[in-house]
């Protein structure tokens, strides 16, 4: 893209803004507000969190709303002409006002006296709207009823009674048994939605009007996808008032942190902050053969790699409500970590009669400063006459630094002489930049167009510089040390249209991406660019055969671009006899997926079966080469894929102390492809499966465990064994849930072991990796309406 479109494309983007802002001085100079205050007749209290809601007097369509605050007191601005309002709590007696005296753009309501009813109490408690799940084209709705609204729990928990969706004690959230989900609020991104901290917990089931569940995204969304979206929709009347909760962790191997979360709620803003801190080691063992089948000499190596950090993290945020129709949200996270890697390895050699010639060790010492920051700038725009007809533009810019000295000495044991001490150097930037704007317009209540434009820029620089110890001094060793830059430029833009019946719709949609890449070896001169342009097109349809089955088919393309270290040639030396680099001429893998699904919901059980076909042409696998009992793996494209399989996951909670969980995912796959007259055609199958339970345990106290298991399968230079791994969890509440104390293992048999081997007609090499057993202990608390949740320190 020459720089004269690229400013042509921020131009435009920034105009579409721009254009609207005299919309909302006009609409704020017709603005009336309305305010009062709230007591109940018998006790001559204040009633917080009461709903007070403007509806239109001819169509009764909601206009806009609040709630009480603790003290009784609500205000709320409109631009209507011709309202009531109702005001209502469970258990008074709910009452309507039609006649309004305006002074100076002001009504002064005063105060309002609700008066106990209970039969209304009993009335609602018996028909009160229970949280059911409503099909759409390409996503499924659940839509938040009282049964979960009224208690008062926090987003996790909600997002934990969504079909498809667990969530387990220590927050972490999985969708159709995977973990790569991106979480949206109002559809965008958002500090709240931040899975590395415990902002969801300052969001509480009241907010919330509705989930959405995309698993196969559409156009609108970035043809590099995730495993899947949830999109948390809250509701208009957000709660004021001032949430938040503090934290305090422990664990081992070390796992220590303190963490507090803040939400502060006015008429006009919502202010959110978190601040945290924290020190965490993330030990594990290795072990590596490494055997020359023609000479028969082999290379045995083992030991422990630790990544010992302190961080800190400072996030703050708020939400500017201009006016009914006009938010702009504007928030900013730092963290800054410092690193210390204390590592060891263990070698011994052994010749062809396996007599040990020499034994050696290496040892790492390694310290690291990483500054990070990211800034993001928001701005919805809701329509008066159509609340679907939303504006959204978004501005999120993120750095990451790294400067890195590492020093590696080498200890002889017995036998040859193993002096090879080494030192590296690294200094890391990389900056990040995301302008994207989008448009949804409803043409009639069952006719929907979406269109919108992204451009993506990733910028970085990565200084690493190898010196050997040769003759008493260290020397720069040229051939290990580069300097590399890379650069790559995303455009995008998409349009879909949308037909949505009673029981049956489809959607159509098509994204055009523009990437450009560019990468340098500054040392060297040795340059590479990509420059190409994409079509992605989408389609997803759906029919309800019943209030409990309905059926859902999609096609999507997706695009899967190299990252920076798969295209980076430079050398991790830590174990110098297994060697990862990079592949500077490494292309982009595409996919077509095709997805059949059918939904059944039937009381307290849902479950979700899908079949798939997914086809990527140039698939990206590590190969391994091999000389003097060195293995050096480096990412190649190699053929294509076909993978066919089937999906299935359900949800069953027969009463409210006890529920199940459970995935499974199994599909048969054809490699095809060569590589260095080397041919990679062969077949195989995988699977895994989750199986969780929860159980709700007397005083306060939930157990919960979850089984996890990965199957063997071929890779295309050997294969990788299958493992079977459990998590146990147990959180005790305190003070009616305001304190939480969590007790959490992970890998509580140590058995989730990584091993793979690679066996080649000249060479073989095993890998077997372990993290171990991690204990975790927290308590929380929360204040306002927050609930206690667990500030994680989850790595950024």
């Amino acid at each position: 893209m020459t720089p004269s479109k690229k400013s042509f494309v921020i131009a435009l983007l920034c105009s579409g803004l721009f254009l609207l802002l005299p919309n909302y001085s006009s609409a704020q100079s017709n603005s009336v507000t309305i305010i009062g205050k709230l007591i109940d007749q018998e006790s001559k209290q204040a009633i917080p969190y009461a709903s007070v809601v403007l509806n239109n007097k001819q169509s009764k369509a909601i206009i806009t709303g609040v709630t009480s605050d603790d003290s009784g007191n609500f205000s709320l601005t409109t631009t209507a002409t011709n309202y009531e309002m109702t005001i209502s709590y469970l258990g008074y007696t709910s009452i309507t006002i039609t006649e309004f005296t305006i002074v100076n753009n002001t009504i002064n309501l005063k105060t309002i006296h609700l008066y106990p009813d209970n039969e209304a109490l009993d009335e609602v408690v018996i028909t009160g709207e229970v949280s059911k799940t409503v099909f759409k084209l390409d996503k499924r709705v659940f839509n938040v009823g009282k049964d979960i609204s009224s208690t008062g729990v926090s987003a996790l928990e909600v997002l934990n009674n969504v079909p498809s969706v667990n969530v387990n004690i220590e927050g972490q959230v999985s969708l159709r048994g995977s973990t790569g989900v991106q979480i949206l609020i109002n559809g965008k991104p958002s500090v709240l939605a931040d899975q590395s901290s415990n902002a969801l917990g300052s969001i509480t089931a009241d907010m919330i009007e509705s989930i959405e569940v995309i698993t196969n995204p559409s156009a609108k969304y970035d043809a590099e996808g995730t495993s899947g979206i949830l999109n948390i929709i809250l509701k208009k009347e957000e709660k004021k008032g001032l949430n938040g909760s503090v934290s305090i962790n422990t664990g081992t191997p070390d796992n220590h942190s303190i963490g507090i979360s803040l939400n502060r709620r006015t008429e006009k803003f919502n202010l959110f902050s978190q601040i945290g801190a924290g020190y965490r080691s993330l030990p594990q063992e290795n072990e590596s053969i490494n055997t020359d089948l023609i000479n028969n000499t082999t290379i045995f190596s083992t030991g422990t790699e630790y990544r010992n950090e302190a961080f800190y993290n400072l996030t703050l945020g708020t939400d500017y409500h201009i006016n009914d129709y006009n938010v702009i949200t504007l928030s900013g996270n730092f963290a800054y970590e410092v690193e210390d890697q204390p590592s060891r390895t263990n070698y011994s050699s052994y010749d062809e009669n396996d007599a040990l010639i020499s034994e050696w060790f290496r040892e790492e010492t390694t310290d690291a400063t990483n500054p990070k920051w990211q800034y993001e700038l928001n701005y919805k725009k809701e329509f008066e006459n159509n609340e679907d007809q939303v504006l959204l533009f978004s501005a999120i810019g993120s750095f990451f630094g790294k400067d890195q000295a590492s020093e590696f000495n080498n200890t002889t044991i017995s036998g040859t002489n193993a002096n090879n001490d080494q030192q590296t150097e690294t200094i890391f930037q990389q900056a990040d930049f995301t302008f994207k704007i989008d448009y949804t317009h409803p043409f009639t209540e069952k006719i929907t167009l979406e269109t919108g434009a992204q451009y993506v820029i990733n910028d970085v620089g990565n200084d690493y510089e190898v010196r050997d110890f040769t003759a008493g001094t260290f020397v720069r060793n040229d051939s290990l040390t580069n300097n590399f830059e890379y650069n790559q430029k995303v455009f995008g833009a998409y349009g879909t249209g949308a037909y949505e019946g009673n029981k049956w719709g489809v959607k159509v949609g098509l994204r055009i991406e523009s990437t450009d890449l560019n990468t340098l070896l500054t040392n060297t001169n040795a340059s590479n660019s990509q420059n190409y342009h994409n079509y992605f097109p989408t389609f997803h349809t759906s029919y309800q055969l019943s209030e409990t089955l309905s059926v859902q088919a999609g096609y999507s393309k997706r695009i899967f671009r190299p990252r920076l270290w798969d295209l980076n040639p430079f050398f991790n030396i830590r174990n110098n006899f297994n060697v990862r680099t990079g592949n500077p001429n490494l292309q982009a893998e595409f996919s077509d997926s095709y997805e059949l699904t059918s939904i059944f919901m039937v009381g307290k059980a849902s479950m979700s079966t899908s079949l798939y076909y997914r086809y990527t042409t140039d698939v990206i696998e590590r190969v391994s080469s091999f000389a003097d009992n060195v293995n050096t793996t480096t990412p190649e494209n190699i053929g294509t894929n076909g993978a066919t399989g089937i999906e299935i996951n359900g949800k069953y909670s027969p009463t409210n102390w006890i529920s199940f969980t459970g995935d499974l995912n199994y599909n048969y796959f054809n490699r095809e492809g060569d590589f260095e007259l080397q041919s990679f055609d062969f077949s195989g199958d995988r699977w895994s499966s989750t199986l969780g339970t929860k159980i709700g345990l007397p005083a306060a106290i939930d157990f919960e465990i979850t089984g996890n298991h990965q199957s063997n399968y071929k890779t295309v230079q050997g294969n990788v064994k299958g493992y079977v791994y459990a998590d146990v969890g147990l959180r005790k509440k305190l003070l009616n849930g305001k304190a939480v104390i969590n007790l959490g293992v992970l890998d509580l048999f140590r058995s989730r072991v990584s091993e793979s081997y690679t066996l080649q007609p000249t060479f073989e090499v095993y890998n077997h990796g372990l993290r171990g057993r991690f204990v975790t202990l927290g308590f929380s608390y929360g204040f306002g309406k927050g609930e206690a949740m667990t500030y994680s320190g989850k790595r950024r």
